[in-house]
């Protein structure tokens, strides 16, 4: 479990995040929703490290987050940010291969290119993955992406608005992979999603952020309802049921 205390977090005169706390189950999908602005993102990026935390505290698996080595973090948690910033002359293949550097320290064994192959393929990365990043299209470097956390096989994998740039066939591709993960692999996934009909359809649980604050969090069944989306987004948001599944109109 990733626990989340009284998180207090600052950007200039700017309180982002106003003493969150909040848990995040293991081996679950949970979704982190919200308006724009509402500080998923910095919620994600201070779990993940790419930011110091300035007041509060974050624990994994009871661990204090601060005093995890980074070589221990990057075989315990993978994770896919919304600023993709790195070489563009860099080969997709290659790009991929390097969320097997936690566990061979460049030293890659048959069992690493075989793990590189199958997310080439998972990914539908076979044809791209001689050519370089800057000869591809957004959505295809966000699915390159995707393949080098998948790869680098953590049981948390942390993805803020993976989504973005991704075509129906592929964002619904991702989020079956993700789904699969949880399920047969026990993987524990937290992802910022804007789409809630995907995250409807695929979290466990949700966490809602609104003004730096949790507006509400728990399993998706209990406390995803018309009244807290529309509270959240100040805007109507119906929840329907149809052959069993849920959906969130908002049009």
């Amino acid at each position: 479990m990733i626990s989340v205390s009284e998180l207090t977090h600052t950007l200039g005169n700017r309180r982002v995040l106003d003493e969150v706390s909040a848990d995040i189950p293991k081996g679950k999908i949970t979704a982190l929703i919200g308006p724009n602005g509402a500080g998923k993102s910095t919620l994600l990026h201070l779990i993940a490290r790419h930011s110091p935390i300035q007041a509060g505290f974050i624990h994994l698996d009871e661990e204090d987050l601060t005093k995890i080595s980074a070589t221990d973090m990057a075989l315990r948690m993978a994770v896919v940010a919304q600023d993709l910033g790195v070489s563009s002359r860099l080969r997709v293949k290659d790009l991929v291969a390097f969320g097997r550097w936690p566990k061979h320290h460049g030293r890659p064994t048959d069992k690493d290119r075989e793990a590189v192959k199958q997310a080439l393929e998972e990914f539908h990365l076979v044809d791209l993955q001689e050519r370089f990043l800057d000869e591809i299209s957004g959505g295809q470097k966000q699915r390159a992406f995707v393949a080098m956390a998948y790869v680098q096989d953590t049981d948390w994998l942390l993805l803020d608005e993976p989504l973005n740039n991704l075509d129906i066939r592929y964002a619904k591709s991702l989020m079956q992979h993700l789904r699969k993960m949880a399920e047969e692999k026990g993987k524990s996934i937290v992802i910022v999603i804007h789409d809630l009909n995907y995250a409807l359809a695929n979290a466990d649980y949700f966490i809602a952020v609104k003004e730096g604050q949790i507006a509400f969090a728990g399993e998706t069944s209990q406390v995803v309802t018309s009244e807290a989306l529309s509270h959240l987004y100040e805007a109507e948001v119906n929840i329907i049921e149809k052959d069993g599944k849920r959906f969130a109109f908002h049009h």
